[in-house]
Formats: C-alpha cells, sequence, structure tokens
C-alpha cells in the first residue's frame, strides 16, 4: 500500500541532507532516483529483491532501478511484483505523492516527487522536491527541461 503522506514527509524531513542508511549518490551521477526511492520505501513500499527489481542492501547491492532514472521507471511502469508501480499520465491526473521525470536531447536525467499542486493545474502549480541541487516545494516550472513525464504511483 502506498501511503503518499509518509512519502512526503520523509522527502521533507531528508530533502537537505542524507539519510545514513543510504549511500549519497551525488558524486556517482546524482542522488535523485535514489531519493525518490528512499521515499517510496519510507511510504511502505516493499523492496523487490530480484535482480530485475527495486531495491537497495547497500552500495554494491541494489538494483539500477533503485537509483537510475531510466532504470526507475522501467521497473515502475512494469512491474508486477513487489515495490511501486504506477503509470504514465496526464499532468492533469497528477497526485500529490507521484513522480515526475525530466528529460532534454540526451534523454530523461531527473527524478522528482511532487509535494504540492495547486488548481487548475499546469506547470507553474506543480511543486516538487529532489536531491542533487537539493530543494522542498519547488515549482516545476523553474527547471530548465525538454520532455517530461509524469508517474502516477499506484496503492
Amino acid at each position: 500500500m502506498y501511503d503518499r503522506f509518509k512519502a512526503i514527509e520523509y522527502a521533507k524531513m531528508y530533502y537537505n541532507k542524507r539519510n545514513p542508511l543510504f549511500y549519497a549518490f551525488d558524486k556517482l551521477g546524482g542522488d535523485c532516483t535514489n531519493y525518490i526511492s528512499q521515499c517510496l520505501w519510507a511510504s511502505g513500499q516493499k523492496m523487490n529483491y530480484f535482480p530485475t527489481g527495486w531495491f537497495y542492501t547497500n552500495l554494491t547491492e541494489r538494483s539500477a532501478s533503485w537509483t537510475g532514472v531510466d532504470e526507475f521507471f522501467e521497473f515502475v511502469t512494469t512491474n508486477q511484483g513487489d515495490g511501486p508501480r504506477a503509470r504514465v499520465v496526464n499532468m492533469s491526473e497528477l497526485m500529490v505523492g507521484d513522480v515526475v521525470q525530466l528529460g532534454n536531447d540526451k534523454g530523461y536525467f531527473h527524478t522528482l516527487l511532487v509535494n504540492r499542486i495547486e488548481y487548475p493545474t499546469t506547470i507553474k502549480s506543480i511543486y516538487v522536491t529532489a536531491h542533487d541541487r537539493d530543494c522542498y516545494d519547488r515549482s516545476l516550472d523553474s527547471y530548465i527541461f525538454k520532455t517530461i513525464r509524469f508517474l502516477h504511483i499506484l496503492d
């Protein structure tokens, strides 16, 4: 079961610091997807320990989907077992606790958690939390990106 508010609570607690239970990937390509995976885990999502699953034990024992932007997307949109499941939605279907991924000409590069939405929903009314350039309640409109995908985390 996905508890959106627990995910947001965790995001707020750790947006500007790193949880010592997890390696900080800031110097290994970025910590954004690792942080979002932690938020989903803190919300009650179970780890999936299959080799192609979604899990973290330590730096060397983790799935690519725990830390990689594209691997996370592939896992959550095809997962049939333990761990988070998601479907791609339109911006108007987005909810607090959902995930946004940003892309450019080279592909998708950033994963963020939606912590607040003002209605009507526009890019300017979606607020996110993220690692790398640590932020909480930052307008999605303040990011530079070419492509965007919205992932509704299923309950």
